[in-house]
């Protein structure tokens, strides 16, 4: 008979948040010396009280100096983490006694920091999907593929391979021959996904991402729609390249996987397949506009990195070098005339109005 799952606890007199400005936690994490594993892992699962296992994690994981980015919801969890090696163990026994057996995906690249802060949110949905969870059953998802299955199924005569990213990420890399939606959102990408393979709901559908979490979803609703053989990358991009290493598999990835943490990008493969949005080089490394009224998000080779100071046109240049209450009055302005969530990001040298800083979407 299985153990019972433990209460939740609800601290009560431990700080719940974040007491450091970034540039103490950045200056905080380059004095260390202890190696860090960069983990992901997800699970939908039913949690009653989401506001209680934040606080719980957020107060359990901060003695573990676990950093990252982790959302909860009523339908579960989602994760990016940073952890010491020294305390690693630890935190695998935690996390297992509130979701046993989660599959933890381990960062192909860990050579560099990915986070310099814990940030625990809750959120109304672990993913911004804009679907009606009520109306299809979101169990009833795709068979999961292993990366040699992955690419055997690629092989086959019609199969159709969906990357189910952003364009932001598959600009920097991507599966050959994939369908890639040029969109901004994952839930914008959803309705473009099913009229692009419209008229084809019988043949076989691969779809990756990330970490495979946008997978379940997608998989699940194109099922709902009448697709009959829908397939996803098992652990997505993260799990086959380490799949690819540990067994000698052909890698059918090329270039690099994009992140949402510090690192911004892993490379899958040797090859660079981006342009810089500013001058057209090859290019791969993205960054955010370093004038914090905008922090767009685009690809700027290290050539125009120092003519434009990081920034993303000559006017956030410009603005950088005003005095700090000069940029503070232009930030309010911009957050007070720009009201949209984000700018998009598929065009930034034709962006020329100011924006409020952005948040990356899973």
């Amino acid at each position: 008979m299985s153990s019972p799952k433990p209460a939740f606890k609800k601290p009560e007199t431990k700080p719940l948040y974040n007491k450091y400005d970034i540039d103490t936690l950045k200056a905080k994490v380059a004095k260390e010396t202890e190696p860090r594993i960069t983990i992901s892992f997800y699970r939908y699962a039913h949690i009653t009280t989401p506001d209680v296992l934040r606080d719980t994690l957020f107060a359990t994981w901060e003695d573990l100096s676990v950093l990252g980015r982790i959302y909860v919801a009523r339908e579960g969890i989602n994760a990016q983490c940073s952890i010491p090696e020294s305390t690693y163990p630890l935190f695998l026994e935690h996390v297992e006694t509130i979701f046993p057996k989660m599959p933890i995906k381990v960062a192909v690249a860990q050579d560099a920091e990915s986070f310099y802060k814990l940030v625990v949110k809750v959120r109304k949905k672990i993913l911004a999907d804009g679907l009606d969870d009520d109306s299809y059953d979101v169990t009833n998802v795709g068979r999961h593929l292993t990366a040699q299955e992955f690419n055997q199924a690629m092989d086959l005569p019609g199969t159709i391979v969906v990357d189910v990213r952003n364009n932001f990420e598959s600009e920097i890399g991507y599966f050959k021959g994939a369908l890639r939606p040029n969109v901004d959102t994952f839930k914008d990408e959803l309705p473009l996904i099913k009229d692009m393979l419209a008229g084809q709901e019988d043949k076989k559908v691969l779809l990756y991402c990330t970490g495979g979490i946008r997978c379940e979803k997608t998989s699940a609703w194109l099922k709902h729609q009448g697709f009959k053989d829908v397939n996803q990358l098992h652990g997505g991009i993260i799990y086959y390249a380490n799949q690819v290493k540990d067994h000698g598999l052909e890698n059918k990835f090329i270039g690099k996987n994009f992140v949402f943490d510090a690192r911004m990008g892993e490379p899958i493969s040797d090859d660079v397949i981006a342009a810089c949005h500013q001058c057209g080089a090859t290019a791969d490394t993205h960054t955010n506009c370093r004038w914090d009224g905008c922090h767009l998000l685009f690809i700027q080779c290290a050539s125009c990195a120092e003519i434009m100071l990081g920034c993303c046109s000559a006017t956030c240049r410009d603005i950088t070098k005003l005095p700090e209450i000069d940029q503070k009055i232009l930030r309010q302005k911009a957050a007070a005339e720009t009201p949209a969530f984000r700018r998009s990001r598929r065009n930034p040298k034709e962006v020329v109005q100011l924006s409020p800083g952005t948040e990356d979407d899973y």
